[in-house]
């Protein structure tokens, strides 16, 4: 029978507490970004612009948390800005 040491049964613990609430906080991530989706695939001007504000909000705190890359959010945030000012230009 293999030796568990008491700081392996810790690390295990600690790690599945963090995998949960990365998961928790990546959901709600991706949450915000189908909203944007949906309201720039519907041609919703005011409702895209708000839910960019949140969705840019979510992605920087999923960064300060560290479940995200700062570069990963950085272009998330330009592509989904990018979109939303084609909406913008078309109106």
């Amino acid at each position: 029978m293999p030796v568990v040491h008491k700081s392996t049964i810790r690390r295990a613990r600690q790690s599945e507490k963090r995998r949960l609430r990365n998961r928790a906080t990546l959901s709600s991530v991706r949450s915000v970004l189908r909203k944007v989706q949906e309201a720039i695939a519907a041609k919703k001007l005011d409702e895209a612009k708000a839910t960019l504000r949140a969705a840019t909000a979510a992605l920087s705190k999923a960064v300060t948390k560290g479940v995200l890359k700062p570069n990963t959010a950085s272009r998330r945030v330009s592509r989904l800005t990018v979109r939303v000012n084609a909406i913008t230009a078309s109106a």
